[in-house]
């Protein structure tokens, strides 16, 4: 096959779709994982995906029009990612609701993987479900959802449609406090009887100190509950996944093959997806390089101060 510059406008393509995906979808968007091992994964895939696609004709005029083009590839990639990161939440949210009935909200501990606050047994269960990704394969599944969304909509002949999109992701929002609620299920009724037995031992003897036993047995009784819980974890799991490749198929379905252009309401729709991401990029610049220009200033200001000092 000839490489000509039609094939690497094509490729380019590929690559923002593919790179969007792997920056934000679970597993490869850790900060665990170095961005020179995302973006070798990324133009990997886009030489594999390129080999497989047939490449087609683009219809655009000038800069702006292939800009067009790459804004819309690049959130194409985005949004499939972000919605499987989403399917992660619910165990964290469920780890935080056990831990406020604990009484162990106020241990949360910071992800340098994920750079969020993590609650103690959102952390385990995050990092279980992490687990259970790489056991069951389901990463291989995540990879190939991008892999088969270009024989779904090829490059440049897809748009979304907002409105099902929208109707998508309240769908999901209401789905996910459900089921995190459902297993966290056990914890509540735990506490719950917990609360009655402290209120009525509150009632018969006035002069114990209820809120100092009361929390050494709700600690104790959460954790035991959470040991007899923990051991249903695969089957939630199994749920989150086969509710994550819903979400994934009912996206991919979002698509259309059209021939007209990206509309502008679209592409303004996608705008603060993609700024959201800049404050982590900003931070991890700022930690890579510590001698950043602002930084330098301030350090030659503090100097100069202690040398007028002196």
């Amino acid at each position: 096959m000839t490489f000509t510059l039609e094939h690497l406008e094509f490729y380019l393509l590929i690559l923002m779709r593919v790179s969007g995906f792997i920056m934000t979808a679970p597993f490869f968007s850790y900060s665990s994982v170095p961005m020179r091992i995302r973006a070798a994964m990324s133009v990997f895939m886009s030489l594999v995906v390129i080999q497989v696609t047939p490449v087609v004709d683009l219809t655009y005029s000038g800069v702006f029009g292939y800009s067009a083009l790459v804004l819309k590839e690049s959130m194409i990639g985005v949004v499939l990612g972000l919605m499987c990161s989403m399917c992660f939440y619910i165990i964290n949210l469920a780890g935080q609701l056990m831990d406020m009935e604990m009484g162990l909200s106020m241990a949360n501990m910071f992800d340098p993987m994920v750079n969020m606050q993590f609650s103690v047994t959102g952390s385990l269960y995050n990092y279980l479900l992490m687990l259970m990704l790489v056991v069951t394969n389901m990463h291989y599944y995540i990879i190939r959802a991008i892999v088969d969304s270009f024989s779904y909509f090829n490059v440049g002949k897809a748009v979304f449609d907002t409105v099902s999109l929208k109707n998508i992701v309240v769908d999901f929002i209401a789905n996910y406090f459900i089921i995190a609620v459902r297993i966290v299920l056990p914890v509540f009724c735990c506490m719950l009887l917990i609360n009655v037995v402290l209120g009525v031992l509150a009632k018969a003897a006035p002069q114990m100190n209820m809120f100092v036993v009361g929390m050494q047995i709700k600690v104790l009784a959460g954790l035991a509950v959470l040991v007899i819980v923990i051991q249903s974890f695969p089957m939630v799991s199994d749920y989150i996944f086969g509710e994550m490749k819903d979400v994934i198929t009912q996206v991919i379905h979002l698509y259309t093959e059209v021939k007209s252009r990206m509309s502008w309401q679209v592409i303004i729709w996608y705008i603060p997806i993609t700024f959201s991401f800049l404050p982590k990029t900003v931070r991890a610049v700022k930690k890579q390089n510590p001698r950043h220009p602002k930084s330098w200033i301030r350090h030659e200001k503090k100097d100069r101060l202690q040398r007028a000092r002196i």
